[in-house]
């Protein structure tokens, strides 16, 4: 799925992502995602899509947004910050692992 729209927000993203069927809230821990009380191998994952904000004047503004989904059929939203909101090291591996394929496959 190539990206088709840009949100002028990161909530409007969000909104709309979870109309598109991205309904778990998922937040990155180590190797795994978490999301209504489940845990998913972030290996398993491809990013579907992201965006990207950066804030005007202030870079704790900053965020992205990813799509995610999965073999198994599951779609999630995953929001990372930037500065004290960062991921920790493990996870930062696990993402540049999810940014890699995403660029491997064409989108």
């Amino acid at each position: 799925m190539k990206q088709q729209f840009h949100y002028a927000t990161v909530t409007a993203a969000i909104e709309q992502l979870h109309q598109q069927g991205f309904t778990l809230d998922m937040n990155l821990n180590g190797s795994y995602f978490e999301a209504g009380g489940n845990k998913y191998p972030a290996e398993e994952f491809e990013i579907v899509d992201l965006y990207r904000y950066e804030g005007p004047s202030d870079p704790a503004d900053e965020a992205t947004v990813y799509a995610l989904t999965s073999p198994s059929g599951a779609k999630g939203v995953f929001v990372t910050g930037y500065g004290a909101s960062s991921p920790d090291e493990t996870s930062v591996e696990i993402l540049k692992q999810l940014h890699y394929k995403y660029h491997q496959s064409g989108k």
